[in-house]
């Protein structure tokens, strides 16, 4: 099979005639591991897109569409706000939403298109979603007042936010079919969902309902990007037509058995924990078995929970590649 149809066939819950994908999801490495890896061996010369293939992985490629212009004004410090109120979200709007922003991304699908058509890789593409925006303008503490304090202006950002994405999204389809995609949420943290089940229904459930259709009736696999743990949150998130979660960070304390057996249709990407590979490879060799039963479920392409630390030698990783490739081949085995 082609690493497209191999991917295609794990989203549809279909079982690759070979082995399962073999990925690290997080496509943009940490630059902190990179420049450890170069001075372990790893060439300096290797562009972006080449430290996979190099490595022994499947290429895949994403693509981040951009929410705010280059010279959008940023926080005085991480986390704080670029806006305060109406009057404030008025005066910053000439920085958000850019028409053009993506248009060098675009010219890169329509670079890749036929290698993407000859199943040579797969592609997703990303988009800040309707928590993940919003916290980016309020900043991160009055994001969390703005429920409250400010509805009405929460629900006008996300319907300026959908009617921008759905314009640019119909540019990508334009050009190609993404295997899938994901909104960039991070609405968890190690005890659970940082929004009430009500204030999703609220706020976030009209957002989706206005964008995850035209994404799936494109034939894209819709899926969400948050840390922490998801558990309690995948009921809602499926009432939103969204299709699976990602990375599912075991140190947070997710479970991807437990996932697995209480949503059996539902799409995971990522639950190794990256911790293991600082340790051992009886460590790694460990977390490959307590995640082969959920490979061979179907819908699990399994990976890094998140970017791979740079305390990983680059030798460990070379193992792990070869650990992952022996379990990708035995989770298709009947």
């Amino acid at each position: 099979m082609t690493s497209r149809e191999r991917f295609r066939a794990v989203l549809n819950f279909e079982k690759p005639d070979d082995r399962l994908p073999m990925i690290e999801w997080a496509s943009w490495w940490w630059d902190r591991t990179i420049m450890e890896w170069q001075k372990q061996g790893l060439p300096a010369t290797l562009g972006f897109h080449d430290v996979a293939p190099y490595l022994g992985l499947d290429q895949h490629y994403q693509f981040w569409l951009p929410h705010k212009t280059p010279d959008c004004p940023q926080p005085e410090y991480n986390g704080g706000p670029i806006m305060e109120g109406e009057e404030g979200y008025e005066k910053i709007l000439p920085y958000l939403y850019p028409e053009h922003g993506a248009d060098g991304q675009f010219e890169m699908m329509k670079a890749i298109k036929p290698r993407h058509d000859a199943g040579e890789f797969p592609v997703w593409f990303s988009l800040d979603g309707g928590f993940w925006f919003p916290r980016t303008l309020f900043g991160i503490e009055p994001h969390l007042y703005s429920f409250y304090d400010e509805p009405e202006l929460y629900h006008r950002i996300l319907d300026d936010l959908a009617e921008y994405q759905l314009k640019q999204m119909s540019r990508i389809y334009e050009i190609l079919t993404p295997e899938f995609m994901t909104f960039g949420e991070d609405m968890s943290y190690n005890n659970g969902p940082m929004i009430s089940e009500d204030s999703f229904d609220e706020f976030l459930l009209p957002y989706y309902n206005k964008v995850v259709p035209f994404i799936r009736e494109h034939g894209t696999k819709v899926i969400i990007d948050s840390d922490g743990d998801v558990s309690r949150m995948i009921p809602w998130l499926k009432r939103a037509g969204i299709e699976g979660v990602l990375p599912l960070e075991r140190k947070a304390g997710v479970d991807v058995a437990a996932l697995r057996e209480a949503h059996p249709d539902f799409l995971f990407i990522g639950a190794f924990d990256k911790m293991t590979m600082r340790e051992s490879e009886d460590s790694m060799r460990a977390e490959f078995e307590r995640l082969l039963p959920v490979m061979k479920t179907g819908g699990f392409i399994p990976s890094v929970d998140h970017q791979t630390p740079p305390d990983v030698p680059l030798q460990r990783y070379h193992k792990y590649v070869e650990m992952l490739e022996e379990y990708a081949e035995k989770a298709v085995k009947s």
